[in-house]
């Protein structure tokens, strides 16, 4: 690390250890999204990296003519605009891995509770009614002899799929590409593999190729018995035509860890009694979280320090 810290710029809330950790080893800016106006130019001109969490879009970027790096939190990445960004040679890093395990956990628990509706019966009892009104509903559906469909095979749903392998149900999967590496059901279509299973996981990046293409034609084919799952991004589903299927029972079930306009969730959602909804926590335990921030801070003080980046994402590649 050079005698003059470099500048790092944090728009927004971030993690208190990345902050507590950047201003071990740089000058650190910070400054609400909404008042980016308020940096003045000086100051601008001397940032040189940024660590986001959330977004940082072309105005952000630009805001900055001797930006170099951009270190996000979070394995997803789309509040980025990585295109401005590989435009003007800036290399973009995230935190993947780190999260792998407690995403997949999340997952199969939020499969088991909109199944088995674990947090209503735990509701019931606390609210006396096992005592007052007798045993607990029987669940309607179970996980036992489940057809399961998987979209993004990547690391996360890799390893969702090695945790559903105990549970004896059969497993699929529809990616970019098939895997030649595991010996689970390629599909050539999302539609297809609808279809095909009874339930519906999705894990997929947030990207334009992904953007809504959980829709109304998909929850048809997964047809009246079908559960869908979302531990991937809100935005690979089309919000709207799964309240549709939700209330009519085009669909048996949703569980949902992600919403297509975080941190509001519609009311018709909300009202569902055959829904389970987390408030986007998949990730959200002290471990993994300072773990992620962690690996922000790490990216920054590798690059400054001699160039090294411990994750770069692919569409903004170190040159050298």
């Amino acid at each position: 690390m050079s005698e003059n810290p470099a500048t790092i710029f944090v728009p927004g809330r971030i993690h208190p250890r990345v902050l507590e950790r950047l201003n071990d080893s740089f000058e650190v800016i910070s400054a609400p999204h909404a008042e980016l106006a308020s940096v003045d130019a000086e100051t601008r001109a001397r940032v040189r990296g940024i660590a986001v969490s959330g977004k940082c879009d072309a105005a952000v970027i630009d805001a900055f003519p001797n930006l170099e790096v951009i270190s996000s939190f979070g394995v997803g990445y789309d509040g980025t605009d990585t295109k401005t960004a590989a435009e003007r040679g800036i290399i973009v890093t995230n935190t993947p891995d780190v999260l792998n395990d407690e995403v997949a956990d999340t997952a199969i628990a939020l499969l088991l509770n909109t199944l088995r509706q674990f947090p209503k019966a735990e509701t019931y009892l606390r609210e006396g009614r096992w005592a007052s009104e007798g045993p607990f509903p029987l669940s309607p559906f179970s996980l036992k002899g489940r057809s399961i469909g998987i979209l993004g095979l990547g690391r996360i749903g890799l390893e969702i799929a090695k945790r559903l392998e105990p549970f004896k149900v059969t497993i699929g999967y529809y990616s970019r590409s098939q895997r030649s590496d595991v010996g689970y059901i390629y599909y050539p279509s999302l539609k297809e593999m609808a279809e095909a299973v009874d339930t519906l996981i999705c894990i997929a990046p947030g990207t334009p190729d992904t953007f809504k293409i959980i829709n109304a034609e998909i929850f048809e084919a997964l047809g009246p018995g079908g559960v869908f799952i979302n531990v991937g991004r809100g935005s690979s589903v089309d919000e709207e035509a799964m309240i549709t299927a939700l209330s009519d029972k085009t669909i048996a079930a949703a569980g949902l860890d992600v919403f297509f306009d975080e941190p509001n969730v519609p009311a018709e959602l909300i009202a569902l009694d055959n829904t389970c909804l987390l408030p986007h926590v998949a990730s959200a335990s002290v471990q993994t979280r300072n773990a992620m921030a962690d690996l922000v801070v790490d990216n920054l003080i590798g690059w400054f320090k001699d160039g090294r980046l411990l994750t770069p994402v692919p569409e903004t590649p170190v040159k050298g």
